[in-house]
């Protein structure tokens, strides 16, 4: 649960090229202004998955990050577009952001409210429509790191 474990999975996505297809290292900017639109400070390791890979998937699994400037026209994987149709239709909580669709009854989302001793968010499922009291924040992964590499090794 570690910068080691996140450089792994990096180096997996970057070493099967015809799995991968994302974006590319999004600016310091744009990075400021998705920070300013949802009020969330990113970290860490989803902070340099932002800076070197983006958004994007890895064979069947997308990742949500950073497309372009215009969070309220997006799509998927736009992880900022996503959270601000989420906060709005379904009262996703203010300090989580989604950066997958289990495209089950769940998300997954960072949650900026459960830091480790390292600054980073645990991953964590949300189910929206169901009331906030009864949304139980399941800890999918204890950082970005460990819940990529899980992907990624899923896929191959």
């Amino acid at each position: 649960m570690s910068i080691e474990t996140y450089q792994k999975a990096k180096e997996i996505i970057l070493s099967n090229e015809d799995m991968a297809d994302f974006v590319g290292g999004r600016t310091n900017g744009l990075i400021k202004m998705a920070e300013g639109k949802l009020g969330l400070k990113f970290t860490g390791l989803y902070l340099d998955f932002l800076k070197t890979l983006g958004a994007g998937n890895f064979g069947a699994q997308e990742i949500y990050g950073i497309l372009k400037d215009d969070f309220e026209n997006s799509s998927v994987p736009d992880a900022i577009w996503f959270t601000l149709t989420e906060r709005k239709e379904t009262g996703l909580p203010n300090d989580l952001l989604v950066i997958y669709d289990t495209g089950g009854d769940e998300l997954f989302c960072l949650d900026f409210n459960k830091l480790d001793e390292n600054g980073e968010p645990k991953v964590v499922s949300y189910v929206p429509g169901m009331k906030l009291d009864d949304q139980v924040y399941q800890v999918i992964a204890h950082d970005f790191g460990e819940f990529l590499l899980g992907l990624v090794r899923q896929e191959l």
